[in-house]
């Protein structure tokens, strides 16, 4: 088994603040007001890009440690290939009230409860901006022809709690319109999260099959971000575009690849979920990402996959598991296409 780097190993304690804050800054602007994300890139931002072909969003884990995720990031894509420049890493930041404070970051930094931001809930300050939103934004702008005219791909990861982003957001995602107008194809890469949004009360059985659920062992196991209940502000408005089963329909249609580590099978892992809902999808990581991966095939659209891909020897690790091959495919697809 992997021992994660000691930078970004999620057993650490995450309620602190972040060493590094991005120098960049990404203006999110919706109904409910708006903020700046600070975030990482491999290119320069605001210039013409007319090389980049490829687009991938990097969300980190619980730590909000945005600098170690970009250096992963460039690891993985110099070990994809010698054609890195067709690519650009885009790592954007969801601080904590304490790092905007401990770093006296601009008044206009968008801040969130420590782990919210997660499951898409709105920033504490300076506007109520939904975390998604941060991905809607970012698409708007990769969306621009003139800036890059020869995008054609874009691939949202995460693993841990930047999976638990990418997961959500592929359930309820808003942004996709402008980049699907251009032609340029959405690629969802999930690694590792603690749990997944399931769009009925059917929760993993002993025997391995799918039963409801007794809400009596857990009265809040189906509300958001573990189900469709008590849906926050930016999920409700999608599934009001949407209509019934709209955002399980968008969700299958979607491109997914999920990423797990074979060893990620800790049940006392001190960064697992074991809130009673989370439990509910199963023991551990390993555990809950099989059964979601079995829930899904069943639920599944013909022709339109998920693809599940089992990482041996990594456990909640993720440079061992975006470095494997499995892992190198899912964020740069094959580099020999023309």
């Amino acid at each position: 088994m992997t021992v994660p780097h000691p930078a970004h190993d999620e057993r650490a304690p995450n309620e602190r603040p972040v060493a590094v804050i991005a120098s960049q800054h990404l203006t999110v602007a919706t109904p409910r007001g708006a903020g700046t994300v600070p975030f990482f890139a491999s290119g320069e931002w605001d210039a013409p890009q007319p090389r980049v072909e490829r687009a991938v969003i990097l969300l980190h884990g619980r730590l909000r440690n945005a600098d170690v995720y970009f250096e992963l990031a460039r690891r993985a894509r110099a070990a994809a290939g010698p054609d890195a420049d067709d690519t650009l890493l885009v790592v954007p930041q969801f601080l904590a009230a304490a790092d905007v404070d401990a770093h006296d970051a601009p008044a206009s930094t968008l801040r969130w409860e420590w782990t919210g931001w997660m499951g898409g809930d709105e920033a504490l300050a300076p506007a109520p901006v939904s975390s998604f939103a941060v991905l809607d934004a970012l698409f708007a702008a990769l969306a621009d022809v003139s800036r890059f005219p020869a995008l054609r791909e874009v691939v949202v990861a995460g693993h841990s709690g930047g999976a638990q982003v990418a997961q959500r957001y592929a359930v309820v995602a808003q942004g996709e319109a402008p980049l699907s107008a251009r032609g340029v194809n959405v690629r969802y890469v999930i690694a590792n999260p603690s749990s997944y949004v399931y769009f009925d009360t059917l929760r993993p059985a002993g025997d391995g099959g799918f039963a409801r659920y007794d809400a009596a062992r857990c009265a809040g196991f189906n509300d958001w971000k573990y189900g469709l209940g008590a849906l926050p502000a930016y999920a409700l408005d999608s599934a009001a575009a949407l209509g019934e089963n709209g955002l399980e329909r968008a969700y299958l249609r979607r491109d997914v690849t999920l990423l797990l580590g074979d060893e990620d099978c800790d049940p006392r892992h001190p960064a697992l979920d074991r809130s009673c809902a989370a439990m509910a999808q199963g023991r551990h990581r390993l555990a809950r990402g099989l059964a979601y991966a079995r829930y899904i095939e069943a639920r599944s659209i013909a022709g339109r996959a998920h693809p599940l891909h089992r990482i041996a020897g990594a456990g909640h690790d993720a440079d061992a598991v975006f470095s494997s091959p499995a892992g190198l495919a899912a964020l740069f697809g094959d580099r020999s296409r023309g």
